[in-house]
């Protein structure tokens, strides 16, 4: 007998993403579509005891940068181990389409030094069986994924792309440059990008220390790319816009944006955090975007939920000895054989001897003191205090801060040299998260910037989605804590909506399928640990998590307790999606 519903899952207590309070009830999904959500008494094909857990929408995470693995991978983990059903990739203005044949290694460099994703594996890894940004996305729109993806149109692809070495260098674009990347624009988000990502922040650089090519990009530019998008579709536009600055002049920087979407009409989000330079700056920023949606503008921030902080290590891009001359001597040994020189008295006593060469190694930099540097323990900490850091310990236990480092590094974590140190480096000017607390309760902000799939060696930051359910709802310990109902919508609903999705982040009838059901008593995130699981053997950092007891995608289980499932629902997002019809509760 053929069951009225695909899958049911029965009892759970479902956050629903409207930012209402949990309630208790069944959802039952058909043809990958929420059918009914209440007290269901057909049954499913499969059915989920969610007795005792919580009922989510998917997961939403709009800053990832995926857009080569995208190409060779069909999980877009770490995201999928962390209940994200939908990414949006081509952020920061970095990607790979469009590009010329001979331009393959220049966006590949970019994304070395922007992303920190090695060359040999995007060169051995991406088929580049594409040119145009519209062949990109048919590229894309062929395979099958965990995760349904939405892309965006990089700014330097599409720079490099109209104006060869000219965009390289920063040049300014003429006015046919600009009409060409306006016209290339309009076609990009008619062919279904979700919009375009740029960058106009110093941190980003090609792996040849260049500044990205959209660093100077004039108003001008912006504005006619921007208005090229406004001509797309049916007189309505179409699109997003993504920016990441510095904000050297955050109120002229402001303002300059602003003035791009009062013409052009499209939504924009930038990239917000605190930052030791101007540990006050976020508080402007919020009040700016409050008068732009008084005004009838939407300008949101994607703010980081906890610190962006950079890991050390043995098996990672840099460790606090990598400018010490022995350790330079070792570094290209097999991780074993390091370990073993490391652990050698007379080894160890000359490495800590010796004065690190460069003046910005760990330890030496103000923006890097021992005090603000951690270990990263059997449980993560996301908010550490100063009695926790190496300088702490090494005073406490009469020794110097090298000495605690290399014993970290070499017996931490699992050991055997897999030890890591954690530097938060923005969103903790203070030693505190209490501005991102301030930041998360603002109407005009949602959670972002995982950059999943990006800074493999470096960062391990994918798990933000888990973070703020963990840390936020549930563990906080050093300030007050948001609920769990705020923290659902701001990542489901909130982000679905910034870019345009209308038919996902709600558990009702008529939505898209996409759930997590989650023990949230047993919820945690396991420590960082690396992989060699990239094209070429290359390495990455991972994090998983514990408690996702099933991660749905157009009402199919993807994962199973944190382990992938055969199924791969995910496909291409072609634009912007509508909000569903109201199917009929059972």
């Amino acid at each position: 007998m053929e069951k009225a519903y695909d899958l049911v899952i029965r009892g759970g207590s479902v956050v629903d993403g409207t930012g209402a309070r949990p309630f208790e009830a069944d959802v039952a999904v058909k043809d990958g579509a929420i059918a009914a959500v209440g007290r269901i008494a057909g049954s499913g094909a499969e059915e989920i005891d969610a007795r005792g857990q919580v009922v989510t929408p998917g997961f939403v995470d709009i800053h990832t940068h995926y857009d080569g693995q995208a190409t060779w991978d069909e999980r877009m983990q770490p995201s999928s181990w962390h209940g994200v059903t939908t990414v949006v990739m081509g952020n920061c203005g970095v990607g790979f389409a469009p590009c010329k044949a001979a331009d393959h290694d220049r966006l590949i460099r970019l994304m070395e030094g922007v992303e920190d994703i090695p060359f040999p594996v995007l060169t051995e890894g991406l088929p580049w069986n594409w040119e145009s940004y519209p062949d990109y996305l048919e590229a894309l729109a062929r395979r099958r994924f965990d995760v349904d993806i939405g892309s965006q149109l990089p700014h330097a692809a599409l720079r490099v792309f109209v104006m060869g070495e000219r965009g390289v260098n920063r040049e300014p674009a003429t006015e046919a440059d600009i009409n060409a990347m306006a016209a290339i624009a309009k076609r990009s988000m008619e062919a279904g990008a979700l919009g375009f990502g740029t960058s106009r922040t110093l941190n980003h650089r090609s792996s040849d220390g260049s500044p990205i090519a959209t660093l100077t990009a004039g108003e001008d530019e912006l504005t006619g790319i921007a208005m090229g998008m406004a001509s797309a579709g049916h007189g309505a536009g179409k699109g997003v816009l993504q920016v990441v600055s510095d904000f050297n002049d955050p109120a002229e920087e402001f303002a300059m944006l602003r003035r791009i979407v009062e013409r052009s009409g499209r939504p924009l989000s930038f990239s917000l955090l605190q930052s030791p330079r101007d540990p006050e700056q976020w508080r402007l920023m919020l009040d700016w975007m409050s008068e732009a949606k008084a005004a009838g503008l939407q300008i949101r921030a994607q703010v980081a939920t906890r610190p962006v902080g950079v890991l050390f290590g043995l098996e990672l891009t840099v460790n606090p000895f990598s400018s010490h001359p022995s350790y330079r001597a070792i570094k290209e040994l097999p991780l074993a054989d390091r370990v073993a020189r490391l652990r050698d008295p007379e080894f160890r006593a000359r490495l800590l001897g010796e004065e690190a060469e460069s003046a910005r190694a760990p330890g030496l930099s103000p923006a890097r003191a021992w005090d603000r540097i951690y270990p990263m323990g059997e449980e993560p900490d996301y908010e550490p205090t100063p009695d926790h850091s190496l300088a702490a310990i090494a005073e406490v236990r009469g020794l110097d801060p090298y000495a605690v480092a290399l014993d970290q590094m070499l017996d931490g974590g699992q050991g055997g040299g897999r030890g890591m140190l954690y530097l938060p480096m923005l969103n903790y000017a203070q030693n505190t998260l209490d501005p991102a607390y301030r930041m998360l309760q603002h109407d005009c902000v949602v959670p972002g910037l995982s950059d999943g799939g990006a800074h493999v060696g470096m960062i391990c930051d994918g798990s933000f989605p888990t973070t703020n359910i963990v840390h936020w709802t549930r563990d906080r310990t050093r300030g007050p804590k948001l609920s769990l109902e705020h923290m659902v919508k701001a990542q489901c609903r909130d982000t679905a909506e910034t870019v345009g999705l209308f038919d996902r982040g709600l558990v009702q009838p008529g939505y898209r399928a996409d759930l997590n059901v989650i023990d949230y008593g047993r919820l945690r995130l396991r420590n960082p640990e690396v992989a060699h699981d990239l094209p070429a053997g290359g390495r990455r950092l991972i994090q998983r998590a514990d408690g996702y007891v099933a991660t749905i995608v157009a009402g199919q289980v993807t994962y199973r307790d944190g382990e992938p499932t055969d199924a791969l629902p995910g496909r291409l997002l072609r634009g912007a999606q509508g909000q569903p019809a109201a199917m009929a509760a059972e």
